[in-house]
């Protein structure tokens, strides 16, 4: 019953204009919040994502952090909620282009265990899939501004070397 009450709120919460959703999570969560998302990549170059009930296109898995929860403990936590599978974070976090009041991180990490296949865990997740890096579908917009966020730091001359994750390296093809 709770279950379904809850599928039923997200259906509503979908339906609702993004200032309207905006609104919400800002009642009912701190004045500034902070997300971690992760880029989680297999050994085959194959990037994981989700689709939540309440959107349309795909995104990484990832999510607001509770009050106080260092964001790497709150990621990990967020990955098993969504996918029921335990990840390893490689590198330092980019910092998504912030707005005001929310700042979210972005991290790139690889299962522990490959052998473990993601599944749908969280009634907010209709559906767990690896996609390679030719053949992604539409994304959500905070996820496009993750991928081009790690991008940029793993460009930076200034960061540390990051491990390498085929999807990031890939290098644009000049004309002439």
């Amino acid at each position: 019953m709770r279950r379904r009450f809850v599928r039923f709120l997200l259906g509503v919460y979908r339906r609702l204009p993004v200032l309207g959703r905006r609104w919400i999570v800002r009642t009912i969560a701190p004045s500034f919040t902070v997300g971690a998302m992760a880029v989680i990549e297999r050994s085959d170059g194959a990037v994981l994502l989700v689709r939540h009930s309440y959107r349309r296109r795909w995104g990484v898995p990832g999510g607001l952090m509770k009050r106080r929860e260092h964001p790497e403990i709150g990621l990990r936590r967020e990955v098993r909620e969504v996918a029921g599978v335990a990840v390893d974070l490689l590198g330092e976090p980019a910092v998504v282009d912030p707005d005001p009041q929310r700042v979210d991180l972005v991290f790139r990490g690889r299962l522990r265990d490959e052998s473990v296949d993601p599944q749908p865990v969280s009634v907010e997740i209709l559906e767990v899939r690896w996609f390679l890096p030719d053949e992604l579908p539409e994304l959500q917009f905070e996820t496009s501004g993750a991928l081009m966020a790690l991008a940029r730091a793993s460009r930076n001359p200034q960061s540390p070397p990051l491990p390498s994750l085929g999807l990031l390296d890939r290098q644009p093809r000049e004309a002439g």
